[in-house]
């Protein structure tokens, strides 16, 4: 099985996830700036920077989890491993991971984000992947060649399910990063955080997924059970993201009895 080299390009929808993409990114990134004035720091805007730099590792994805851009027409700024990349992907990542990194990690800095919050912030990130990449699948942009299965709409669901993961674990690891830093240098961190967290989330907890995609004599019966595997492994990865969740402070007042008598005493 090869990539599907010679596939047109519905140039139509390539205008529409670039210039749709890149207005929504100017927004996400007007958005990182306010809030950074507003709190005195430049934590929001490296977030969606680190994301869209991280884009020039896009390749790597391809080539692991089998997707291909069309590119008869594209408008292409490099190729990587025989994928030319259209330029859109930066914008994409912003939109896509950064703007919803960013929410996240400012809850959990604010203190209200719950567990039970980082799992419907996943849910959140798990239908738009899903809207992002229908739209561009269907619209003739791209597509996940390989003998992948669970498809929805021609969408391999691990593909938004690994996605979810690595957002939540990138949010949490760039809160983390936020709590513990003392100089804003030290959030250029983050330009690290990106691809490190992105790469365990798709190879990490894809892993199986990826293997079995790329046996020599792929098997469906083994493609299906890699795919439940690395869901399996992407649904614990999320749930060890939300322990490290800190309990906003209603919650945290329930789970602790000696704290509620001590404030009785009182």
């Amino acid at each position: 099985m090869n990539p599907p080299v010679d596939h047109p390009l519905n140039l139509v929808t390539q205008a529409v996830l670039t210039w749709g993409s890149w207005g929504l990114t100017f927004v996400t990134l007007a958005a990182a700036v306010r809030l950074g004035i507003r709190e005195r720091t430049p934590f929001y805007m490296l977030v969606i920077l680190a994301a869209m730099v991280g884009a020039f590792a896009e390749p790597l994805y391809d080539e692991g989890l089998m997707l291909w851009f069309y590119a008869p027409g594209m408008w292409s700024h490099f190729s990587a491993f025989g994928i030319p990349q259209p330029n859109w992907t930066h914008s994409g990542y912003a939109v896509l991971y950064g703007s919803a990194a960013m929410l996240i990690a400012r809850q959990i800095h604010a203190g209200t984000l719950t567990r039970n919050g980082l799992f419907a912030w996943a849910g959140v990130e798990l239908a738009m992947s899903c809207t992002f990449e229908m739209v561009g699948i269907n619209g003739g942009a791209y597509e996940y060649w390989g003998p992948h299965v669970l498809r929805i709409f021609n969408y391999p669901i691990i593909i938004g399910i690994l996605e979810a993961c690595q957002v939540t674990c990138f949010a949490v690891a760039a809160a983390e990063l936020r709590r513990r830093s003392r100089h804003p240098v030290a959030l250029l961190g983050l330009f690290a955080i990106f691809p490190m967290t992105f790469y365990l989330a798709n190879f990490g907890a894809g892993a199986p997924v990826i293997i079995a995609l790329h046996l020599d004599t792929p098997s469906p019966t083994l493609v299906v059970l890699a795919t439940l595997v690395s869901i399996a492994f992407a649904l614990a990865a999320v749930r060890m993201a939300a322990s490290l969740v800190a309990a906003a402070p209603g919650e945290a007042a329930l789970k602790s009895p000696a704290r509620n008598r001590a404030a009785a005493a009182l």
